[in-house]
């Protein structure tokens, strides 16, 4: 009951913040869902369009991507994973948050950390792959490794929308490799 507690109290916190200009043009704070039991917590960049409308992180088409890259490449069901991402507003026009931006949403990033403890982070892309890992390293080059983070196991992977623009399924290709990512969670999962 007190991790419910402190859950809601947080997320109060989030939808009343103004450390940044981000809260300017939202419509919603996108604090995060999924299931507050979760060995595995995804870390995306920032709420889209329709995430900043719903109030809800990837419910658009990279949200459905990333469903089907959970359920059916993984068989791991959305509702079991936590969704979050380093930003709890929407950028303008979608734009990669800026770093004062993601420092200033930081400290709800860490206590949903903290909270949840994950046994399992993915972070999705290079925002927060890079943010998380402090490093330059593009996704590219770090797609695909378990990296240990704070006794945690991290795999950074592609970010739906990446795949998306990139349609081909052939072996190599990055949706080919997010459907190896994915097995490997499930592996890992799977020992936990």
């Amino acid at each position: 009951m007190e991790i419910i507690s402190a859950w809601e109290e947080l997320e109060k916190k989030v939808a009343a913040c103004q450390k940044c200009k981000l809260c300017e043009t939202r419509h919603n704070t996108v604090f995060g869902e999924g299931s507050l039991d979760s060995k595995i917590m995804i870390i995306g960049e920032g709420p889209g369009e329709e995430e900043d409308m719903t109030g809800r992180p990837f419910v658009g088409r990279a949200g459905q991507l990333l469903t089907l890259i959970l359920e059916k490449g993984g068989g791991i069901p959305r509702e079991t994973v936590y969704i979050a991402n380093v930003v709890k507003c929407r950028p303008p026009g979608n734009r990669n948050p800026k770093q004062e931006e993601i420092l200033a949403c930081s400290e709800y990033l860490e206590a949903q950390l903290l909270l949840l403890r994950p046994q399992i982070v993915i972070t999705m892309g290079n925002v927060p792959t890079q943010w998380i890992l402090k490093t330059n390293k593009g996704i590219t080059a770090l797609r695909g490794q378990w990296i240990p983070w704070r006794g945690i196991k991290l795999l950074p992977m592609f970010h739906p929308s990446y795949l998306l623009r990139n349609e081909s399924k052939e072996q190599g290709s990055p949706k080919w490799l997010t459907n190896q990512d994915i097995k490997s969670v499930k592996k890992i999962l799977d020992t936990l």
